[in-house]
């Protein structure tokens, strides 16, 4: 199954990114900190071309602490700055001007030989939907500014923010890309909440899920369904999950689109513990 979605309010944003590309001094792209790679837009780099750029790994509090780490040094060896950040808690968001005047720092070093008055940096928010964008955004203000929601499309229009008195961001709507090329791109933004749930398969997505988790984090999975053992066949571990949970129909049979939610809404809701659903190591 191929998942797709780019709503007209994407390919406009794309559109006035570029044109307003001019006036930023510093990028900020936000990734998920589960789906690192899955979760950057590969036409970002193209977009920004060389801006100054700051990565933050958001969601830092559901992801694993260990390969959140390893996407950090792999993050740093490809960018100057990264930073783990968990903006519902706020925990990094501190040092976020910090590393903006950093990168900017030629920026100010120019106007400071010609005598100009530093103004506001100015900054670009990027990044796909659900990434955290908004909830970044108003931990930085220090006030609810940006709309927020569990879900993908939630910001529609680029708006200029204030932080402070040195530094002011541009929010725009996140980002998708028209063709995911990899199937498992898709699965992996299903299942963070990247696309909306009304167009992928959540069967197909949970299959991908469950065998995931059987290599990566067999002891979470048992857990989560106190399951002795995990079985080979994936039919047979929904049949096992369905019995736990009483996902039955009349006749015994299990039905497996009630395991596929219950699933689905355990990993969004981080019922199975931290997870990270790609590691640096497989790149």
């Amino acid at each position: 199954m191929k998942i797709q979605w780019y709503p007209g309010h994407m390919a406009k944003a794309k559109r006035e990114v570029r044109e307003k590309l001019k006036q930023i001094d510093v990028v900020i792209e936000i990734v998920d900190a589960r789906t690192p790679l899955s979760s950057r837009n590969p036409t970002i780099d193209e977009l920004v071309q060389q801006k100054p750029r700051l990565v933050l790994l958001n969601k830092a509090d559901l992801a694993d602490p260990e390969l959140t780490k390893q996407w950090l040094r792999y993050f740093e060896s490809e960018y100057s700055q990264s930073l783990v950040v968990d903006a519902q808690r706020g925990e990094g968001i501190k040092q976020i001007p910090g590393k903006v005047r950093e990168l900017a720092s030629p920026l100010l070093e120019k106007w400071k030989r010609k005598g100009i008055n530093p103004r506001a940096l100015r900054t670009l928010i990027l990044g796909i939907p659900n990434v955290g964008k908004s909830t970044v955004i108003n931990k930085l203000a220090g006030k609810k500014i940006a709309n927020i929601g569990d879900k993908p499309g939630v910001t529609k229009r680029q708006q200029w923010i204030k932080v402070g008195k040195e530094m002011e961001l541009l929010d725009t709507p996140g980002i998708l890309w028209p063709k995911f090329e990899d199937a498992q791109v898709g699965y992996r933004l299903a299942l963070t909440g990247a696309v909306k749930e009304e167009i992928f398969d959540f069967q197909d997505t949970i299959v991908f899920f469950l065998n995931f988790m059987k290599e990566a984090y067999p002891d979470l999975l048992k857990k989560r369904y106190d399951l002795e053992t995990l079985p080979e066949d994936v039919i047979q571990l929904f049949d096992d999950i369905g019995k736990r949970r009483g996902c039955l129909v009349p006749g015994g049979i299990i039905d497996y689109d009630r395991v596929a939610e219950i699933v689905f809404r355990d990993f969004r809701h981080g019922k199975f513990g931290p997870v990270t659903l790609e590691q640096p190591k497989k790149i």
